[in-house]
């Protein structure tokens, strides 16, 4: 799929859901996807790689996940952490309704669906969780950790999944130059895949 079709803020493609089955933290769901998002037809392999690493975290307060398309990384945190507030950012307004949707569907009251201008700005997160969309382009994407990663919460981190073939060794080159106050570091490789971590140190 082009990646402006899952990066516009309005699709034009009609709205047409679907449901689909996935696993998430172990339990299997219903949830209901639709074109001009991404990865409408399954969870994808990055996502689910990325899930590997999820862990409760009762401290958490505010947990922020980039880019929530259909949900399934907002989904996963909040069934995890049920007292912290899953805020669901996306530009696209049509994963935005769907995420906010299956967040309903599956009783989760924790999950805050919000376009980037829309998260007030004193908060700070306790947890980032991302599969960025690395096809909008390194300065777009560039951009968006730069937005982001600052507000990191003292000794917080984030962790991003991005395929080993599309630059995730050169992003993570990039975090470390850039991000002098954060300490980032590849903390995992799997089917084509790396987990790259970014902690806020100052």
């Amino acid at each position: 799929m082009p990646p402006e079709h899952y990066f516009s803020a309005e699709p034009a493609a009609n709205f047409k859901p679907r449901k689909i089955e996935v696993d998430l933290v172990g339990k299997r769901v219903s949830v209901t996807t639709a074109g001009s998002i991404f990865s409408p037809e399954h969870l994808d392999t990055g996502t689910a790689v990325l899930l590997e690493h999820l862990d409760e975290n009762p401290a958490a307060r505010n947990i922020l996940d980039i880019g929530c398309g259909w949900g399934p990384i907002s989904l996963a945190l909040a069934m995890k952490n049920p007292s912290a507030t899953v805020w669901a950012v996306d530009v696209n307004q049509r994963a935005l309704e769907l995420t906010e949707l299956n967040a309903r569907n599956l009783g989760l009251s924790n999950v805050r669906v919000a376009t980037p201008e829309d998260v007030p700005a004193e908060i700070e997160f306790d947890e980032i969780w991302s599969n960025p969309p690395i096809r909008v382009g390194k300065d777009v994407l560039h951009s968006i950790l730069k937005t982001w990663l600052p507000r990191l919460s003292m000794g917080a981190d984030a962790l991003l999944v991005v395929q080993k073939n599309l630059g995730a060794d050169s992003l993570l080159r990039w975090l470390q130059d850039e991000f002098e106050s954060h300490e980032s570091s590849r903390v995992d490789t799997a089917k084509g895949f790396r987990v790259l971590q970014v902690i806020r140190k100052i």
